[in-house]
């Protein structure tokens, strides 16, 4: 990960912008560069990863323009050879170097050309503006706010901007800013046409789209690794890239000292694939030791996004402290896509497909802002094959009815596409899905639970909760979780719409707890 900050003030401050971005020195340990441009101030913190040596670092220039991008821009090489072929000449092997030609040919419409994770923030000197954008589903972070004056500032983290803005927001995936507005250049919801195919051809082309996305992911000049919890998701993602790879994979699981559920799994496959397999363990401790820590990488005071996100914090943390690995491939956004626990209790394939458009367009506030916290705080990278845009806009475009468990097993069609290749043991491919925190280990939820208990009586908690109008927390362990946030993030509880909870609109999902274990077919899911 790297950082970018961008004051579009022309007096602003030097001193006071270099303070705002060493609050994210840990997205770029390698390098800190901050430039004047003519509208204002550009601020970048680096982690190599393409590109490694001093000739890609940024902000990059052309003429008396200048850009910040914190993203992996897929493809990026023939790209290059394009514009060198119109005359342009490249100092680096960075990706992020062919943005300012790029944009010279074809101004705001590169941003809907563009197979990447981005945020980048561009400065036009010809016109003397700012342009910002973010990719289509927000994997990599980006959000804004005014200062007392009305000046926009861009910046990766919310923690680069409170204090010198009112009210912090995120960036919307999927749009561009220019010229005081923000404007959509891809909605990845927005279904064009209904695959309606056979069954065997839309798991051939789920197959296909997948190996594509983890593929070009594997591209790293720095040395990969990838997290392996035993269920599915990470499960196929380690699979299909030891099948690709020369030489054995680095994988990590995490798991409590007294009930870890998935480690056994992990080692299963990890040994299936022979990579080379490193497992932490983590006790009562170490989880309520990492809760205010995690908070503050995080800035959020959701439920299940902190109860998961403890365990890669900590196993982030280990990989950072014990290995030379600096690019981390994740499985979040499968759920999103190919449903849930929750989604088994869709009433319609139409509800099924609303509540996964929901889950997309809100998803940069949950799972893929804590991938990239977790994973970036530790100064990592983080990688979603699952976020591939060629491949969610397929998945997207499927016929809900397909997607529905009307098979017994939840995620079907993503079962079905890789029963032939065998990349990873059958019993996992069809092993029921446990949630990250519950599979860690049960214990973790309720030692949080229980601590949370033990911090308010009920008159306190009553008392305390009527404080927050938006959000309002609804258990001790909410609250516990709000007040940590609050004192790093005070008033800026609107950067997430909301606790994430199932839909409680459909019939067995009215419940108190985001977590599966509450949910009637849990099933075999903590085994």
């Amino acid at each position: 990960m790297c950082a970018i900050l961008t004051y579009t003030r022309k007096e602003a401050d030097e001193a006071y912008f270099r303070e705002l971005l060493e609050r994210t020195a840990s997205r770029g340990p390698d390098m800190t560069r901050i430039m004047k441009v003519n509208g204002g101030l550009m601020g970048f913190n680096r982690l190599s990863i393409m590109g490694l040596n001093e000739a890609g670092m940024q902000p990059f220039t052309l003429g008396n323009s200048a850009v910040v991008c914190n993203g992996e821009l897929y493809g990026f090489k023939a790209l290059r050879t394009y514009l060198q072929s119109l005359g342009y000449s490249f100092k680096s092997d960075s990706d992020c170097e062919i943005l300012l030609p790029l944009y010279e040919k074809l101004g705001s419409r590169m941003f809907s050309l563009l197979d990447a994770e981005f945020a980048l923030v561009l400065y036009d000197g010809e016109k003397d503006k700012f342009i910002a954008a973010r990719d289509p589903i927000g994997i990599r972070p980006l959000y804004y706010g005014y200062d007392d004056e009305g000046y926009i500032m861009f910046a990766s983290e919310p923690k680069n901007l409170t204090g010198a803005c009112k009210m912090v927001k995120p960036f919307p995936p999927g749009h561009y800013y220019e010229d005081g507005e923000f404007i959509c250049y891809r909605d990845m919801t927005r279904v064009k046409e209904i695959q309606t195919d056979s069954l065997e051809v839309i798991t051939k082309n789920i197959h296909d789209k997948l190996v594509s996305g983890i593929e070009k992911r594997l591209d790293a000049d720095a040395p990969v690794g990838f997290l392996l919890s035993g269920g599915l998701d990470s499960s196929l993602v380690c699979g299909v890239a030891a099948r690709i790879s020369d030489k054995p994979l680095e994988t990590f699981a995490i798991g409590m000292d007294i009930d870890a559920i998935d480690l056994k799994y992990a080692r299963e496959v990890a040994e299936y694939i022979g990579s080379n397999h490193h497992e932490v363990i983590i006790t009562k401790d170490d989880v309520l030791g990492a809760l205010e820590p995690v908070i503050h990488a995080l800035g959020t005071y959701d439920i299940t996004t902190i109860r998961a996100s403890i365990g890669m914090y900590l196993l982030c943390k280990w990989i950072h402290e014990n290995t030379d690995i600096k690019v981390i491939l994740t499985g979040e956004i499968s759920d999103e896509l190919f449903g849930y626990k929750y989604t088994d209790f869709a009433p319609s394939a139409e509800a099924f497909q609303e509540e996964a458009k929901k889950r997309i367009h809100e998803i940069h506030m949950y799972d893929v802002l804590r991938a990239d916290r977790c994973i970036s705080v530790n100064s990592l990278e983080a990688r979603v094959p699952f976020g591939d845009l060629d491949f969610v806009d397929y998945v997207m475009s499927i016929d809900p009815e397909k997607k529905l468990n009307t098979y017994g097993i939840g995620k079907f069609l993503l079962r079905k596409a890789f029963e032939e290749d065998e990349v990873i043991p059958h019993s996992i491919l069809m092993r029921e899905k446990a949630a990250f925190s519950d599979a860690v280990g049960h214990s973790l939820r309720d030692d949080l639970m229980e601590y949370a208990d033990s911090a308010y009586t009920y008159a306190e908690y009553e008392i305390a909760r009527k404080k927050y109008d938006h959000a309002t927390p609804f258990t001790k362990e909410s609250l516990l979780y709000r007040e940590i946030f609050e004192k790093y993030y005070e008033g800026q509880s609107e950067m997430v719409v909301d606790f994430w909870m199932p839909n409680k609109n459909w019939k067995g999902c009215n419940v108190t707890d985001p977590s599966a274990r509450v949910l009637s077919n849990y099933g075999a899911s903590g085994e």
